[in-house]
């Protein structure tokens, strides 16, 4: 069992991509910390520097756009997270983390989209 508070570091990091501050984000990942993204073709970027430009741009485009919460959970050796961009677009994202208490791992693909509700298309 970890001595920290795996969920309590998700919802920091929720807060941190709806106030779009990048350092306090950047801040909650591990030195060597990973981020693979299945959204747009599998991409991992490793270390501070490559999660500063994999996040600068997203942080702009939420803080626009609006982030907001839809599910978060425990999950084995982490937390699972589902995040919705502009109140529609659906991320899930899964979290690990170190022993020190750091995200060493996070793992974002697109989620399953909820449709319009009274939608005529």
């Amino acid at each position: 069992m970890s001595d920290f508070d795996q969920m309590g570091i998700v919802v920091d990091w929720v807060d941190a991509c709806r106030k779009g501050d990048l350092t306090s984000l950047l801040d909650l990942y591990a030195d060597d910390a990973q981020v693979e993204c299945t959204c747009n073709g599998a991409q991992r970027y490793r270390g501070r520097s490559e999660l500063e430009a994999y996040w600068q741009p997203r942080l702009s485009a939420f803080s626009l756009a609006g982030f907001g919460l839809e599910e978060i959970h425990p999950a084995p050796h982490g937390v699972d997270l589902e995040y919705s961009v502009a109140g529609a677009l659906r991320i899930h994202a899964s979290f690990r983390f170190s022993p020190e208490g750091k995200i060493r791992s996070t793992l974002c693909e697109p989620a399953q989209q909820n449709a319009h509700h009274g939608c005529a298309c």
